[in-house]
């Protein structure tokens, strides 16, 4: 995740020619020089993201709050890098000498389990699969692409896999999951345990 904050200067609309500063149009700035292209809207499977989850702010401080995600470790360092140069630039555009305009605070807080810890523990998956197998169900394996607390839980030393719980449009206004997939989500969970 990172947190970005933006410092501006505020002064009177009638008289802030050259000198108002204002924080929310720079915060704007800093948002275009990310790529356009690489938001969650505009990607898919695999593909990283940066997704601007918040903003807060006025004339004087606007902070931007941002999560980072790859599942290429390699990449998601360059989306950091990427981060920065852009605090960077904005500095050198607005910030008063011995001051900064700009300021990027920069936190791990999800790695890519399935790269680090699954492959030590396949066992976990096989089972998953063996139970889906005997109830008929079709797996759909598919990368999650934001944060799990299995993620945390699997660096933590306690391996988790993220088993599907049949719910649609997940985050959203419309967020629902039926009765009959809960009821599967259970079974699977009690067969798992039975093992």
């Amino acid at each position: 995740s990172a947190k970005v904050v933006i410092r501006g200067v505020s002064f009177h609309p009638g008289d802030s020619y050259h000198r108002m500063k204002n924080a929310i149009l720079i915060a704007d700035e800093f948002i275009r020089m990310l790529p356009p292209a690489e938001t969650p809207a505009e990607t898919r499977g695999r593909e990283g993201f940066y997704h601007l989850d918040e903003i807060r702010g006025n004339v004087e401080r606007c902070e931007l709050f941002y999560i980072l995600r790859d599942h290429d470790s390699r990449i998601l360092e360059r989306r950091k890098e990427t981060m920065l140069e852009a605090s960077d630039r904005i500095n050198r555009l607005y910030a008063a000498p011995g001051e900064t305009a700009a300021e990027v605070e920069i936190t791990d807080s999800y790695e890519n389990m399935i790269g680090q810890i699954l492959p030590d523990h396949a066992y976990l998956l096989d089972a998953v699969r063996e139970v889906y197998r005997e109830m008929g169900i079709v797996p759909a394996e598919d990368p999650i692409r934001g944060g799990t607390d299995g993620a945390r839980l699997s660096f933590l030393g306690v391996p988790c896999l993220n088993l599907g719980t049949g719910g649609h449009n997940f985050h959203g206004p419309k967020e629902y999951i039926s009765i009959q997939s809960m009821d599967l989500a259970v079974e699977v969970l009690i067969r798992l345990a039975s093992r």
